[in-house]
């Protein structure tokens, strides 16, 4: 048999990629009270018709304070399901599997677009009362987030259960659970911004417990035959916080719970990490998982070019890849990938002659 390679297709319970490229959720801070529009239709509807095997849409809030920005997308209401709907449509009419990730930001909610500073907002300024397992800032300027109480962590769960029904209603299907980059999930997971004294505070078991909680339900509700991901932080890069052992640790456990794939990224809890970045840094990560835990992964991070991508394929480091920048730069990136490297992607027949 033939080694996998980039264009190799995969399967995840019931769902069929039609190859390992998928489009790394990336938030567009582009609308308003979370209804996704126009622009959320041709930004991803692109890169399914640029020839993506997966499109996982940004970081979608399942409540409102849990948005990073005002422009954020979201889930918490039952009015967001109709234009979500719409995408996620279009994406399978062309070929992609839909996914969807799903998010609350914590302590690092309640702030401006990137593009106008990113630094936190006022209530001035249109701001709120952001929430942590601790009332620790994520920087000096911030104000310091709401302790959540155990009755608000059940009601966090919960909201993240009711995004997967309206999720599943939407007509995605792939789902994500987002645990990574010093959002809520991961701020409960690091001992650098979580400082509680009960069962969600303290030791590992307890430090995890919101994390297996919330896969547990989200399981729950998201059909057995649909794929569930969830996506960590694999290390904060900062001495006495989260690492790589209690990755693989907390795979182990999620794997135990339904999840299928763990998105391997890394960083982002704290302001003074010390992150050595370049080409492929963070896989690694999803390698030493995979190996350890026994599930399937994906590497992402300054993964830019076709080769970089097929090798890690082909070298079984991660069973998937996750573009980011290079769908920025160019939404067609898997045809690009499949003529460099002698792969097979199907291209939309308006466009053969530009191919």
């Amino acid at each position: 048999m033939s080694r996998m390679n980039l264009f190799s297709p995969l399967e995840i319970r019931s769902v069929r990629l039609r190859n390992r490229i998928g489009v790394s959720p990336m938030c567009q801070y582009s609308y308003e009270d979370g209804f996704a529009n126009e622009w959320h239709l041709v930004h991803l509807g692109s890169r399914a018709v640029g020839g993506a095997g997966l499109v996982i849409v940004e970081a979608t809030a399942v409540e409102a304070r849990g948005r990073i920005t005002p422009g954020d997308l979201g889930i918490w209401k039952d009015e967001h399901i109709a234009p979500l709907a719409r995408t996620a449509a279009f994406l399978k009419q062309h070929g992609a599997v839909a996914g969807i990730q799903i998010a609350h930001a914590g302590r690092k909610a309640s702030c401006a677009v990137p593009w106008q500073g990113g630094l936190q907002l006022s209530p001035e300024q249109g701001g709120w009362q952001t929430v942590a397992p601790s009332p620790i800032a994520f920087r000096e300027s911030d104000a310091a987030p709401a302790e959540l109480t155990r009755h608000e962590i059940h009601h966090i769960t919960e909201a993240f259960a009711k995004a997967a029904r309206r999720a599943l209603e939407a007509g995605f299907n792939l789902l994500e659970i987002h645990g990574a980059h010093g959002y809520l999930l991961h701020e409960f997971l690091s001992p650098l911004a979580n400082h509680r004294t009960d069962e969600y505070g303290g030791s590992y078991d307890n430090r995890v417990r919101f994390a297996l909680e919330t896969v547990a339900a989200v399981r729950a509700v998201w059909p057995e035959n649909l794929p569930l991901l969830l996506r960590i932080s694999s290390t904060d890069w900062a001495e006495g916080g989260w690492t790589i052992e209690e990755s693989v640790e907390l795979a182990r456990r999620v794997k135990a719970l339904g999840v299928d794939l763990m998105d391997c990224s890394s960083g982002a809890m704290v302001p003074w990490a010390k992150i050595p970045m370049g080409p492929g840094f963070q896989v690694p990560f999803a390698a030493r998982i995979g190996r350890e835990a026994g599930i399937a992964t994906a590497a992402v991070g300054m993964i830019t070019e076709p080769a970089q991508a097929d090798a890690i394929i082909q070298n079984g480091e991660a069973d998937l890849v996750l573009v980011a920048r290079g769908f920025l730069s160019d939404p067609y990136w898997p045809l690009r990938a499949a003529k460099a490297l002698g792969g097979s992607v199907d291209t939309p027949v308006q466009y053969l002659r530009g191919w």
